[in-house]
């Protein structure tokens, strides 16, 4: 088995109780400045390679089982690839606000968000 698939980015999922009081921190952290967004019931801000997660317990479970989101050039061919690496479809491909995402997970147990075009 050969896989091509190239990540081009990881980006790290944090849950925070305040978003409002938790962007200047990352914001400084990383001297980028945040993109807040709504998705599936909690609210997010990506900040740098950080995104932040807020909201009610239930919709925050949802979201947090993902370990990180791995940016992609051909979500497609990757999604293709990781499947006949092993890896299990959790979520097919779908649109989001945000471009096209689908959630896998790797043979060896962990569960990842891909996103791209």
């Amino acid at each position: 088995m050969v896989m091509i698939m190239a990540i081009d980015s990881v980006v790290v999922r944090q849950r925070v109780e305040d978003l409002d009081a938790a962007v200047p921190f990352y914001e400084e952290l990383t001297g980028s400045s945040a993109s807040r967004f709504a998705f599936a019931g909690v609210t997010l801000a990506r900040v740098g390679p950080f995104l932040l997660v807020a909201g009610p317990d239930e919709a925050v479970q949802r979201v947090a089982g993902v370990a990180a989101t791995l940016t992609v050039a051909d979500l497609d061919a990757a999604v293709e690839e990781a499947e006949a690496g092993g890896a299990e479809i959790v979520m097919p491909i779908q649109p989001t606000p945000n471009g096209r995402r689908a959630v896998l997970r790797h043979p060896y147990g962990g569960v990842f968000e891909y996103v791209g075009p």
